[in-house]
């Protein structure tokens, strides 16, 4: 049952991210109670992102990039669904995350 609490936050969590902003995988899997559980909030994100839509697109990794998928094109069209929303990346492929990164807390 824990774990599937812990799947439910990060879909919560997620699902709050608002329009523009971006939040880091890190800090989705601390808010939700682990905080060590970074990867398993992609693992998450992966399977319940359609099931639940969500903006997965606006969940990046601690360095403010788009963490690079094992198949297909999905960075390229994370970052074009990012741009979509008003967000930048700069030459190294970063997002400022001092306009754009939102912090989530516990309701």
């Amino acid at each position: 049952m824990l774990k599937d609490s812990f799947v439910m936050k990060v879909v919560d969590i997620v699902g709050r991210i608002p329009y523009g902003m971006v939040a880091t995988y890190g800090d989705i899997a601390c808010c939700a109670g682990n905080r060590n559980g970074a990867r398993q909030v992609g693992r998450i994100l992966h399977a319940c992102a359609d099931k639940y839509n969500l903006p997965w697109h606006r969940v990046v990794n601690r360095q403010g990039r788009v963490s690079a998928r094992r198949c297909g094109d999905g960075d390229q069209d994370q970052r074009h669904l990012l741009m979509g929303e008003g967000i930048v990346f700069d030459c190294s492929g970063r997002i400022d995350f001092s306009s754009r990164l939102w912090i989530p807390v516990e309701r």
